[in-house]
Formats: structure tokens, C-alpha cells, sequence
């Protein structure tokens, strides 16, 4: 069997977005087609790479292991067609949030003649394609699983404590805290038990087990546009958990937020490179994320009265 570069490419493709749609969208092809050619894969392999249903497509433990030898082959066919561009840096962003982007606009803007090649990835998969040298640089949360499963090869330094949100409904009086006690409290994210339960949802998790406080699981929509939308459908009295890079667009749209009046969750997003000597770019990029970080102010954030930080005890750059 000749392997088809062209479906492994579109294989990578859908497993970087995890969604048939969005996939489609960036490979320039209709949403059957593309269907239909990882159908073909599937059966060139001779095993389901990927498991779809009405609402969510996961990687089965043979797409991860495909998955793994997939970008290899690719990294190797693109080097054989062209020499690595020195003036390129490799990124990656998780969904809309806004942190990685904040740090894209400030290097660009100090280093114009350098071309950000972007992808959109989740922390575990930023780690991998790190060490793998697919990304040049990574922003993503660094928990002592993620430090087990990649033990080597790879530094860190936390970058930003990004806080949470309660985005009340369109219509509610606006004020400057709310109890996290007062009404139902809801996520968008996978929960525990899904095929997508990643490390956002396990930093959930951890909220649910310190507060005692049950979310309601919603799903990861991934854009704010889907992620307001809901919000606006929905009929009845709920706080939503979000991140200051959605919150504050809620606010703008004119949806109260507020900050959590007992403890102030933030988020850790750590920087990371690969060990050896970083090439000019890189380090041009650590040093503008670490300016961009003091600018902001980013590593203290703001909170309710008295209202204590809160990370879960897994998060090493925070503790």
C-alpha cells in the first residue's frame, strides 16, 4: 500500500481541530469530501483512526499512535521540498483566548519581518508538537501530569494568572461581585468521562473538588460567537465560569460580569521552549512575552475585596 500524503495531511488537519467543519474550512474542501477521504485512510490503514458523533470527534489510541508517526512524515517531506526559512517562529493558539494572541500582536509589532506560523492546538498537543519540533514555542498550563508524560527536553516559566469570570445573563443588574453560591454555575467544557476531557476540564475538576461547588458541563462550542449565543438563548438564572479573555467581551456586548466574591480562581499559562541553544527568533519571543507579561500586568491580576488566589495543587509554575 502507498501511503497518500494528501489524506495524511487532511488526517492531521482534523485531528488538530477535532471538528470536520472548521477542518474542512482550512483544507479548502466541502465537509463530505473530507469525510469521505479519511473514510479512505481509515480503510488504506485498515483500522478507525477517529470517533465521530453528532457533537464531537476524538482520536481512537491508533489515530494517536497514527497520529504521532503522521506529523514526522510530514516534517520530513516538507524539509525535503524546502529549506527551513530563518525567519519564520512557529505558534500556537487555544481557541479564541486571548493570551497567546496578546504576545503574537507585541512581537510582530517589534519584529515585522518575521512571518508567525499559527496553529491552534490544546496543551497537551502544543507540548507534543514542541518537542517534536513542530512549534518553536508554546503557551499552555503545566501540570505535574503534563511534567510526568514529557519528563525532559523542555523549559517553562509562567506567563500569566488568568482569572475567572461569572458572566451573568443579558438583563441582570450589573455589579462588581457575585457569590459563586448563588446560583447554578456553568462551564463550557467537556467534563469527565467525555472523549474530549482535556486540561482545561481537569483544572475544572479540580475547582468542583476544592469548593464543593457542582458545575454544569456544557460542552467546548470553542468560538465566543457560539459560546454568546448560548448565552443568550438561555431562560434561566446561571453564572457562567470564563475566562477573562471571554468575560471581557461579554462586558462588552453588554452582558454583566463579575468577580467571584469567596476565591478568585486564575488560570496559569506558562511559556515553553525546547532545551539547547534557542534560535535568534525564539528568544526575540520569550523576551517580548516576558515585557508583554509585566506590562499587563499578568501576574497579578485583580480580584474581588479580599478574595484569595485559588490554582489547583497540580499547577507547578503557580505553586
Amino acid at each position: 500500500m502507498d501511503l497518500d500524503l494528501r489524506l495524511v495531511r487532511y488526517f492531521v488537519t482534523v485531528a488538530d481541530e477535532l471538528h470536520f467543519g472548521r477542518a474542512a474550512t482550512k483544507l479548502f474542501i466541502s465537509q463530505p469530501a473530507l469525510s469521505k477521504q479519511i473514510r479512505r485512510l481509515e480503510a488504506d490503514v485498515g483500522a478507525p483512526l477517529l470517533v465521530r458523533d453528532s457533537r464531537h470527534v476524538a482520536l481512537t489510541p491508533r489515530g494517536e499512535r497514527f497520529l504521532h508517526h503522521a506529523r514526522q512524515l510530514l516534517a520530513t517531506a516538507d524539509q525535503m521540498l524546502r529549506e527551513p526559512a530563518p525567519d519564520h517562529l512557529r505558534i500556537a493558539h487555544i481557541f479564541e483566548l486571548d493570551t497567546s494572541r496578546v504576545v503574537a500582536d507585541a512581537f510582530v509589532a517589534a519584529h515585522p519581518g518575521v512571518r508567525l506560523v499559527q496553529s491552534q492546538m490544546d496543551s497537551a498537543r502544543q507540548l507534543s508538537a514542541l518537542l517534536e519540533d513542530h512549534l518553536d514555542v508554546a503557551v499552555l498550563r503545566v501540570t505535574a501530569a503534563l511534567k510526568a508524560d514529557f519528563p525532559a527536553g523542555w523549559q517553562h516559566v509562567l506567563l500569566r494568572l488568568e482569572p475567572f469570570w461569572l458572566v451573568g445573563r443579558p438583563g441582570d443588574p450589573s455589579r462588581p461581585a457575585a457569590s459563586v453560591h448563588e446560583r447554578p454555575l456553568e462551564v463550557f467544557a467537556d467534563g469527565p468521562g467525555t472523549a474530549l476531557y482535556n486540561v482545561h476540564g481537569r483544572y475544572l475538576s479540580s475547582w468542583e473538588q476544592h469548593t464543593g461547588v457542582a458545575l454544569r458541563w456544557l460542552g467546548n462550542p470553542g468560538t465566543f460567537d457560539t459560546c454568546h449565543a448560548a448565552v443568550s438563548r438561555a431562560r434561566d438564572s446561571a453564572f457562567l465560569l470564563e475566562f477573562d479573555s471571554y468575560a471581557r467581551r461579554y462586558a462588552d456586548r453588554g452582558v454583566p460580569v463579575h468577580r467571584p466574591r469567596e476565591l478568585q480562581p486564575v488560570y496559569p499559562w506558562s511559556l515553553a521552549w525546547r532545551d539547547g541553544e534557542s534560535p535568534e527568533t525564539v528568544q526575540a519571543y520569550l523576551r517580548i512575552a516576558r515585557e508583554t507579561a509585566e506590562q499587563r500586568g499578568w501576574l497579578h491580576p485583580e480580584r474581588a475585596d479580599t478574595a484569595p488566589l485559588w490554582v489547583p495543587p497540580e499547577d507547578l509554575t503557580a505553586a
